[in-house]
């Protein structure tokens, strides 16, 4: 259910509503990114959760601005920007939780998943610019969130019952339910379709991230 264009002020925009969405989530992003600068809280944890809220804040601004709204002026393949960061992102807050959990798991353990993040986002990367068929995004999205951050802050949780993890985890349950929003096109309206709704969704995973991100190690509601 592909939304109309629309003119605003005579400039032509693709779908404005799946465009705005887009920057919900970016806009979340980037105030979490901000917001958690100025902690300045120590740690690799940490560093890699204020990376990831930067570049998905940036992708999701490619995504809405190019992917969406102004793709006509461009071409297909300037959907990889928005895509190459979010799968970036993606990667460090895999990082972030493997890093968080350091103290608790075999070091083996935590160097092996170190290793295959990067041999992961490489790879899936690789494919994705050479097919440009976004399931790849997916399903390196649906590997990094649910086998190695839902998997690595349950962990956690189940042993320090940190609320840090604990609402990372909701996060996560909010990022599950727009994926399948998406791939099952569950489209309230025409302007409030299927991408839409998992755009709200996800917008809201990221504040649980940043409510997450601000508790790790503290124990704190």
């Amino acid at each position: 259910m592909q939304q109309p264009s629309i003119s605003l002020l005579g400039i032509r925009i693709d779908e404005p509503v799946n465009m705005f969405t887009d920057l919900i989530i970016s806009a979340v992003c980037l105030i979490a990114y901000y917001k958690l600068t100025k902690k300045k809280l120590p740690g690799k944890t940490h560093r890699y959760f204020r990376l990831y809220f930067l570049l998905m804040g940036l992708a999701t601004f490619f995504g809405g601005v190019i992917g969406h709204g102004f793709l006509y002026a461009f071409s297909f393949a300037w959907k990889l920007p928005g895509w190459i960061l979010s799968m970036f992102s993606i990667a460090l807050i895999e990082r972030s939780s493997i890093e968080n959990a350091k103290s608790l798991i075999d070091p083996r353990i935590g160097k092996s998943f170190l290793t295959l993040n990067i041999i992961e986002l490489l790879t899936v990367m690789t494919i994705t610019i050479y097919t440009l068929n976004f399931k790849w995004v997916e399903l390196h999205s649906g590997y990094g969130l649910l086998a190695v951050v839902l998997t690595f802050h349950g962990f956690v949780y189940l042993k320090t019952g940190n609320k840090g993890s604990a609402n990372i985890i909701i996060g996560v349950g909010f990022a599950s339910m727009a994926a399948l929003i998406f791939m099952n096109e569950i489209s309230p309206h025409i302007w409030f379709n299927h991408i839409d709704l998992s755009h709200v969704l996800l917008a809201v995973a990221a504040q649980f991230f940043f409510r997450g991100a601000l508790r790790l190690g503290s124990g704190i509601l």
